[in-house]
């Protein structure tokens, strides 16, 4: 089976931030199978030379453990400090910012608890300013320290380590934020980026004291979005590399559906308007709905392939498919790629 490292270390940051009962014996189960899921992740590296995962959720594995004031092996914590020093976070053609930035807040975590020595602290602690110095060199002129997406990640650390104040790239990655909210719609990215508003870390969970917060869980009714009229037309294309597909393009044709459809919407909508027929499945998982076979053709992560969303001619895109909202005219790809 494959280790779920970064879903349940995403479960257990946020069990910690809704201050549980006092109930230690499921938390206490459930930090077990996260220290045996970061051994099961890292027995991929005998094969592929890194975690099964990624170095993103073995680093919020490490994350989750510290916060929960857990004691990490320190073959575990050098795994990471090698890896950073090697340069083996970077995938081809995407940002390593926001796997830096997990990496950064964990080595801070692990310092700021005193769960190691002082000698492997200031190793972390040097392999921190190697990173947050890389975040800053990563910054876009939009602001955006990696993408959207990977800026709340990069800011939590400038936050973690109280640099945030002396640092112009914080300000304008601040700016360019609330300028972009409107692309955190699901849960996992609301969580990102909800403490960086106001000005904390996941690193604060581990100093919440529970008994002072006050109930604020109440829910809110908001008014559905209101409808848009008409159709837009859009392009979809699926395309495939060689050797595995000698027919480099597999699908290629124009697709109709409601003006401000997701691409999600957009890929039901084709199912419909075959020939030729278009077929495709989705997984669920904590960012939303994740793309897992297109005609066919399955994404495999023991293969490390992935379906990328791009728009023509070439830009990646930065939202998943239920978030992602094509205008009318626009070309979609979807390319089967390695990372």
């Amino acid at each position: 089976e494959w280790p779920e490292t970064g879903r349940l270390a995403l479960y257990l940051l946020g069990l910690r931030a809704t201050c549980p009962l006092p109930e230690p014996g499921p938390q206490r189960l459930l930090v077990t199978w996260l220290k045996y899921y970061l051994e099961e992740d890292w027995a991929g590296s005998r094969r592929h030379g890194q975690p099964l995962t990624s170095y993103y959720q073995y680093s919020l594995g490490v994350l989750a453990l510290c916060v929960h004031r857990k004691r990490v092996r320190e073959e575990v914590i050098h795994r990471l400090l090698a890896a950073e020093h090697h340069g083996r976070f970077r995938h081809t053609g995407s940002s390593t910012v926001d796997t830096e930035a997990v990496a950064a807040l964990a080595f801070t975590c692990l310092e700021r608890e005193r769960l190691v020595g002082s000698r492997l602290a200031a190793e972390l602690q040097a392999a921190r300013r190697r990173l947050r110095r890389r975040m800053v060199e990563a910054q876009d002129p939009d602001g955006f320290l990696g993408n959207v997406y990977s800026t709340p990640w990069a800011m939590q650390v400038f936050i973690a380590t109280n640099t945030c104040r002396t640092q112009p790239a914080y300000s304008r990655a601040m700016a360019a934020l609330l300028e972009n909210l409107d692309a955190f719609t699901t849960a996992a990215t609301m969580a990102q980026v909800l403490p960086v508003l106001h000005g904390r870390s996941y690193l604060d969970i581990a100093s919440m004291r529970c008994q002072e917060e006050p109930d604020t869980l109440t829910p809110v009714s908001a008014e559905p979005p209101a409808e848009k009229l008409g159709n837009m037309t859009v392009r979809l294309v699926v395309e495939c590399p060689e050797p595995r597909c000698p027919q480099h393009r597999l699908y290629d044709r124009t697709v109709s559906a409601p003006s401000g459809a997701s691409l999600l919407d957009v890929l039901r909508a084709a199912t419909m308007q075959g020939p030729p027929n278009f077929t495709f499945v989705t997984q669920d998982t904590s960012q939303g709905p994740f793309l897992s076979r297109v005609l066919g053709m399955e994404a495999r992560q023991q293969q490390r392939s992935y379906w990328q969303l791009l728009t023509a001619p070439g830009t990646s895109l930065q939202m998943g498919v239920a978030d992602y909202r094509p205008h009318d005219g626009e070309t979609l790809i979807l390319r089967l790629s390695e990372w």
